[in-house]
């Protein structure tokens, strides 16, 4: 497996902490309703509070984003040059890895900064496309 490959390994394996963390966080699911919650179909689901509500939209904006990602990482490992897109993929995972706690916690303007960085690894990968 080629080191391009292995991070969008990574990048799935994150993105699916994100959406467990986003449900569990969301429902308290430590809690025993929380747990009958995350047991339910969800019909009818308490407010979630702000560090719930957080986490989910981490998660939202981190599947999002992978989407993206995966895009240009399969896109650069079929056109050949994932060595050359691998710099940008490995920014883009780091600042996803940082992402997830920092907006979790509420943290606005570091939040922003951070997205920022994964949008330039983003467009590191596309030039290395070009």
């Amino acid at each position: 497996m080629t080191p391009l490959l292995q991070v969008v390994v990574c990048m799935t394996l994150l993105t699916f902490v994100a959406i467990v963390l986003g449900a569990v966080l969301r429902n308290r699911e430590w809690t025993l309703q929380g747990m009958q919650v995350g047991l339910s179909n969800r019909d009818k689901l308490p407010d979630a509070t702000p560090m719930g509500a957080r986490a989910e939209r981490a998660a939202a904006n981190t599947k999002e984003n992978f989407i993206l990602f995966l895009a240009l990482a399969l896109t650069a490992h079929l056109a050949g040059v994932g060595e050359q897109a691998l710099l940008g993929a490995q920014v883009f995972i780091w600042a996803r890895l940082v992402y997830l706690p920092v907006y979790i916690l509420g943290i606005t303007y570091l939040r922003s900064a951070v997205w920022v960085a994964g949008i330039v690894g983003l467009a590191m990968m596309v030039l290395a496309l070009g």
